[in-house]
């Protein structure tokens, strides 16, 4: 273990300079769950119970295992983990045995400082999953069915296999994403046996607090620049962009529509703005609400709008099929949530993108892009090789 990643002998009080990063550093897979978020950061530790995956509904199940950890004294208790992309596929969630919480990483000054540096040592395997001529061929496979009338939108990803002749290094992986996007939501949580998913999401599904919402989705996208002046035209374009404006507006009102229900009152925006990430600028909409009924949990409303067309597409079986279809390989946790509840219902819940899932010394990188009737093949193509930018720069790795 390096010394940059030592577990403080006294950890920092919980506002203090140094908290957030202090449960950064002291993340150790396998036995801990880790979770960044614009308000707060949070380490569990170890596992009291598992959430189980039978034929009842997701929420119910977690509300179960909450109302018995809260029964049992101790600690107010927590689910922390992910939920997959495949409707009745296994979430790996749990409450942990003991949970710290610190402010957010981004108000936290230590996060400013370098982490642990790449191994640029490391000579990675490199494969690609479809091949990128193969998916750009399914893009246009996909708008030409569309251009047809069959379906509106769909979300068709690709992946990246990463083999290293060395273990892989979580934390300092882990550390580096964290730093890069502190505004983001950093997570690292186990998705299966000797499995852990680890990422930097920008987008959150949904927040709960008491009786408010917050949803935030993000679709419509453009690479960033490094050079200023050209940044500030691709974003002014993105802005602009009928395509991305038409992609966006597909999601926003499938998440207005999911949403309403719930609410009293639910706000949302005429018109989008910008959000960005140290490789990528997105559309952005920012939703809020006041719940109908107090007892709707934030997994209630996270069941209710997963999958976004964000994710999938519209209408949602038919991209299904066609991603089911196009895709040569399993989604698993990738475009599913991840986050936390707790026992009164708050929590939140964040599009499982921007991420990995390492097992062994492999690593599997994600990335998509929304296709619409208007999509380029090529520029899609190309939209998936930026977002893997964020996971590569993290393991010093180039496609």
């Amino acid at each position: 273990m390096s010394a940059s990643l030592r577990v403080p002998a006294a950890p920092p009080p919980l506002d203090s300079p140094g908290a957030a990063t202090a449960l950064l550093e002291a993340y150790r897979p396998g036995t801990d769950r880790f979770l960044a978020t614009p308000r707060h950061t949070l380490l569990g530790s170890g596992t009291a119970s598992l959430v189980p995956h039978d034929s009842r509904p997701l929420p119910v199940r977690v509300r179960e295992v909450l109302d018995v950890a809260r029964r049992g004294g101790g600690p107010a208790p927590v689910v922390v983990g992910s939920v997959p992309f495949a409707p009745g596929g296994a979430a790996a969630l749990a409450v942990p045995e003991t949970v710290r919480w610190a402010s957010a990483l981004r108000a936290d000054p230590l996060v400013a400082l370098h982490g642990p540096a790449v191994e640029h040592g490391d000579e990675w395997q490199i494969r690609e999953v479809p091949a990128a001529e193969e998916y750009s061929e399914a893009v246009a496979a996909a708008v030409k069915r569309m251009r047809a009338g069959e379906f509106d939108k769909v979300v068709l990803a690709r992946t990246l296999e990463l083999t290293s002749a060395r273990d892989l290094d979580l934390p300092a992986m882990l550390s580096r994403l964290a730093r890069r996007d502190p505004d983001g939501y950093t997570f690292a949580v186990p998705s299966g046996p000797g499995r852990t998913l680890v990422g930097a999401s920008p987008e959150l599904l949904v927040a709960r607090r008491g009786t408010r919402l917050v949803a935030n989705p993000l679709a419509g996208s453009a690479q960033r620049s490094s050079d200023l002046a050209e940044d500030v035209r691709r974003a002014a374009a993105l802005l602009d962009s009928p395509k991305d404006l038409h992609e966006h507006a597909v999601v926003v009102d499938a998440i207005r529509e999911a949403l309403a229900p719930f609410c009293v009152r639910l706000e949302v925006p005429e018109r989008p703005t910008l959000v960005r990430t140290a490789a990528m600028w997105h559309l952005s909409t920012t939703l809020t609400g006041e719940l109908r009924e107090p007892s709707s949990t934030a997994l209630d409303l996270a069941s209710a709008l997963h999958p976004t067309p964000a994710v999938c597409g519209t209408p949602t079986d038919v991209a299904r099929q066609v991603i089911a279809d196009s895709e040569p390989f399993d989604r698993g946790a990738y475009t599913g949530m991840v986050g936390w509840q707790n026992a009164d219902g708050d929590g939140d819940w964040v599009v499982t993108i921007r991420c990995a899932e390492a097992e062994g010394r492999t690593l599997r990188l994600f990335a998509g892009a929304g296709v619409v009737a208007e999509s380029s093949p090529a520029a899609e193509t190309a939209e998936t090789g930026a977002k893997f930018r964020t996971f590569l720069s993290a393991v010093g790795a180039a496609l």
